[in-house]
């Protein structure tokens, strides 16, 4: 099964670049397993990150941006669980 993730992003506050960068990460590391992603644009200072319409992360929820290596975590424990993310693997 092929997956979907949806970055929606405030354009007051500039963060388009901040999500196509992520988008470029995320279709590099499962290139695979995803479909598409989808840049939603919004205000209000948004930046939630969605997969197959669940909320992975909401920046105003957790009061940060989140690290690349932290979506990449979440959406393979979602989508590969088995799979291992090589060098972005954070060691416990």
């Amino acid at each position: 099964m092929n997956h979907h993730i949806t970055i929606e992003y405030c354009t007051r506050c500039n963060w388009m670049h901040r999500a196509t960068w992520m988008t470029q990460e995320l279709f590099t590391t499962f290139q695979e397993e995803l479909d598409s992603i989808t840049l939603k644009q919004g205000t209000g200072g948004i930046y939630d990150i969605y997969l197959n319409q669940e909320l992975l992360f909401s920046r105003k929820k957790e009061e940060r941006f989140p690290e690349i290596t932290e979506i990449k975590r979440l959406i393979r424990d979602h989508i590969a669980p088995d799979r291992s993310l090589g060098h972005t693997e954070k060691k416990a």
